[in-house]
């Protein structure tokens, strides 16, 4: 039969959209869900601050009257003016193994592009480097972390038969904790704090977190601007992200660094207990008892998510995530971590992997951008 592309319009038609892909990934060990309350929030027109400068359109693919693949178009106009580009973004891309139905999800973003003046598509992307990205390509028996795409090994086969190619790749990483805190890490963090005259914030209590969130969004602006597709944060969306995560951030697993001098943020590294077996548990609904499965999550965790490291580019290659790692694995050693999960970093930021090096890293998880000329 036909495949039938149909626009998201009604509330109705969003949660469709939005559960999806618990028809597709049922009983799959390795998915990890989004909350349906942050899927609506990321796609809402309303609340999503993005919306000052992108635009998106949803749609939903049908055959013989059943959805069977959903993808969604996103036009980043301030990321196409920092890049000199003129892209449209796929994401939220899924899709039965069938490759009529990707065409006809694809075509529908490809057409709605060129209409837009656009001459290349790629992706999967979000609205911003906040949202998740990147399809997976190898690590199809991995676990993924809460805040990364996760799909069937056919999607990439697929895709490619549609003249989709690589752009970049995303790697992942895992690291065992050692059993106590390594000597040599100490001394170099020791060196670095006398030597640049800098420490590590002790205090950090959910109060003392929100005064300083806007030091970490400036931070993070500065450090991301030469990473693929980034566009700085605007003030609305630092705003709104604080409000909805710093309250729940646990002061022992993150870690930021300051001048000595001019008590100025210089970097931070910010992460997080695992929440991925919780929400798979929670079936993507705080409610009826969804919470108590992240509550306990958060309290007794033993695999930590490496959420964001980030350090002012004037202060790169000094030796701060030294400081950071030390305070972290301290506290990781503290409290029963046994083993982190790096979230995406790009394949050619070797500043970010070669931290790590030292740590016995198992890189277990690839994932990918794909572009298309459309032009």
């Amino acid at each position: 039969m036909a495949i039938e592309i149909k626009e998201v319009i009604t509330k109705s038609d969003l949660m469709k959209f939005i559960r999806f892909p618990y028809k597709i990934f049922k009983n799959n060990p390795y998915w990890v869900p989004s909350l349906d309350m942050d899927e609506k929030m990321t796609l809402s027109k309303v609340k999503n601050p993005a919306f000052e400068f992108c635009d998106a359109r949803y749609w939903l693919a049908y055959r013989d009257g059943e959805i069977v693949g959903r993808i969604a178009g996103i036009l980043n106009r301030r990321a196409n003016e920092c890049w000199k580009e003129n892209r449209v973004r796929f994401g939220w891309i899924d899709y039965i193994e069938n490759e009529d139905v990707a065409k006809a999800l694809l075509g529908t973003v490809e057409k709605w592009g060129k209409e837009n003046g656009c001459d290349e598509i790629h992706g999967p992307l979000g609205f911003t480097d906040m949202d998740r990205e990147g399809m997976l390509v190898y690590g199809f028996d991995e676990l993924g972390t809460y805040a990364t795409i996760y799909n069937h090994a056919y999607y990439p086969e697929i895709i490619e038969k549609l003249g989709y190619g690589k752009d970049i790749d995303w790697l992942q990483f895992e690291y065992q904790v050692p059993k106590e805190e390594p000597e040599k890490l100490r001394k170099i963090a020791e060196m670095v704090a006398k030597r640049y005259k800098v420490h590590t914030l002790t205090t950090k209590s959910t109060k003392d977190l929100m005064k300083l969130a806007p030091q970490i969004f400036d931070v993070l602006n500065q450090s991301f601007m030469p990473l693929y597709g980034f566009a700085p944060l605007s003030q609305r969306q630092i705003d709104t992200l604080t409000k909805q995560y710093i309250p729940y951030v646990n002061p022992k697993y993150i870690s930021l660094v300051m001048s000595d001098e001019t008590n100025e943020m210089l970097g931070f590294g910010i992460t997080l207990p695992s929440l991925s077996l919780a929400t798979k548990k929670a079936n993507g609904r705080l409610l009826p008892f969804g919470w108590w499965h992240l509550l306990r999550a958060l309290k007794t965790c033993t695999i930590v998510d490496m959420n964001l490291i980030a350090i002012r580019p004037d202060w790169q290659n000094k030796g701060l995530n030294a400081l950071m790692f030390d305070e972290l694995m301290s506290n990781y050693i503290k409290n029963g971590v046994q083993k982190t999960i790096q979230n995406p970093v790009l394949e050619l930021n070797n500043k970010n992997i070669d931290i790590w090096k030292d740590y016995s890293p198992r890189q277990h998880i690839r994932r990918r951008c794909y572009i298309k000329k459309i032009g």
